[in-house]
């Protein structure tokens, strides 16, 4: 047995220890779901940044400035500026709906504040696109499986399904808290000490100028390579209205807000795990420019991570680097798991089919779910193409669809479920148009696709709430409505 198998197999061993003690703790769905609602912000922020680095900030970043230089950090940025928002803002007042009213989803707030309905058409879009998303994440694992130890694709892939479905089945959101916990001591541990080995390889900062200079053979395209601002405003733009809404409306990361034990928790664990995000941001992209600079013909921009992994470190820090990437794209399916679990058990089932399902009832439920979740999501990542686009659609489709419904909804009692119902299919129609029929077409000739969908998502809202708003509002009230009872706004 090699090192790295070593690696991977002991932090596989350490996955399913800490979720059978974590599983211990789970009484019910109410746990499983949302932990008990008794997560502090150490764990509520090991359970968010273990979701929040995944394959996009790990192979992503690094695949990203291979190609494009350090401008990739803003895929991360992005993102991070999404946190502080749902530390701030989103966070606190959904949390306090959540507690006082037992919403475990995102879905349950969409159903109570507009119709069942809506939340029905959302969610059952959710959990479609959300399972590409986890057969993306098994498709990450068995990438890193097959460069690292040979194993072929097809049972890396069957691998990764059996580790994730199996801790996340033993413990919910109770096991995605603990293992949060080693993900992020390993995570930040082994990229922490990639870079300055990876940097010392390329003879430091001025040597990779010089290594990447002599690549590109082009001041201008080796100007463009350093500048923060390399990818061009499109991108950036894109990034930021594609982004940084699914930081604060994405199911996932406001279930886990659910869990916390208040709202000064969803404050600081929430901020804490946005600071690691503008931090980690730099991490990928200069080890992706690093291993441009040494081996600037790689067949494809994903291999530049583990290559650079392999050949620009230690064999004993290698192993330990790679376990990290192992554990970044294990925790985020862990993650994908649990919208999963969210978007059908309580979001379909117990709306549509059995509305008296019990608390028992919805932890068999759960538990069920997940493992039908890992069948379907090896399936997928046995024919989805690749990691990258599968991103960019979930992110594209969760941002668009549920930003204008979510952001209004739950600071303002004008919006109606038509409001919600229309901005959000107009939003998520003109993305679609413009990207598969008119792929050139850039409005005012930067905005891409998602950002134009977004503002159209947007606007839309807003002109339905001032002209037809609420039956609530209309009659003078200050309180927001979940079904005809109301929620006293939070001072």
């Amino acid at each position: 047995m090699n090192i790295y198998v070593l690696a991977i197999v002991l932090y596989i061993a350490a996955l399913i220890l800490i979720s059978y003690l974590a599983s211990k703790r789970v009484k019910g769905g109410n746990d499983f779901m949302v932990a008990g609602r008794k997560l502090g912000p150490g764990l509520l922020f090991a359970t968010l940044i273990g979701g929040n680095i995944g394959a996009g900030s790990t192979v992503g970043i690094t695949g990203l400035a291979y190609t494009s230089g350090i401008s990739a950090v803003w895929w991360m940025i992005t993102s991070a500026i999404g946190s502080v928002v749902l530390a701030y803002f989103v966070g606190p007042k959904i949390w306090e709906l959540s507690t006082k009213y037992n919403l475990m989803t995102c879905g349950d707030f969409l159903d109570k504040r507009y119709s069942k309905y809506f939340k029905g058409v959302f969610s059952t879009m959710m959990f479609v696109g959300t399972l590409a998303l986890f057969a993306a994440q098994l498709m990450g694992v068995s990438w890193i499986l097959n460069v690292t130890v040979g194993i072929p694709k097809t049972t890396g892939i069957i691998v990764g399904a059996i580790v994730v479905t199996v801790y996340f089945a033993f413990g919910g959101l109770v096991s995605s808290a603990y293992v949060g916990v080693l993900k992020l001591v390993v995570v930040l541990t082994g990229f922490i000490i990639a870079v300055p080995f990876a940097l010392s390889h390329v003879g430091g900062f001025s040597g990779l100028e010089t290594l990447v200079a002599a690549n590109l053979n082009n001041a201008a395209s080796t100007t463009k390579y350093f500048s923060f601002f390399g990818l061009g405003a499109t991108v950036i733009l894109g990034y930021f209205f594609m982004l940084t809404p699914s930081f604060f409306v994405s199911p996932g990361l406001v279930g886990i807000v659910y869990g916390a034990k208040d709202k000064s928790t969803i404050r600081k664990g929430t901020m804490y795990n946005a600071v690691v995000q503008f931090l980690f941001a730099f991490i990928p992209a200069i080890i992706g420019m690093c291993s441009f600079a040494m081996f600037p013909h790689l067949a494809s921009q994903d291999s530049a991570l583990p290559t650079a992994m392999m050949k620009l470190l230690p064999t004993g820090i290698s192993a330990i680097a790679l376990a990290a990437v192992f554990a970044a794209e294990i925790s985020t399916a862990d993650t994908v798991l649990y919208m999963l679990n969210g978007s059908f058990t309580n979001d379909i089932y117990k709306t549509f089919v059995n509305p008296d399902l019990s608390d028992q009832g919805v932890l068999k439920m759960s538990r069920g779910v997940t493992f039908a979740s890992g069948v379907i999501g090896v399936i997928l990542a046995l024919f989805l193409p690749n990691i990258i686009t599968a991103l960019t659609i979930f992110y594209t489709l969760m941002s668009v669809s549920l930003t204008a419904p979510l952001l209004f909804g739950i600071f303002s009692t004008r919006p109606t479920a038509a409001a919600a119902s229309v901005s959000a299919v107009a939003g998520v129609a003109l993305t679609l148009i413009i990207t598969y029929i008119f792929p050139a077409f850039k409005l005012f000739k930067i905005l891409n696709a998602q950002t134009t969908g977004i503002i159209l998502s947007l606007i839309i809202m807003v002109i339905m709430m001032y002209a037809f708003p609420s039956k609530a509002f209309k009659k003078g009230k200050k309180q927001i409505e979940l079904n005809n009872v109301e929620i006293t706004k939070a001072h």
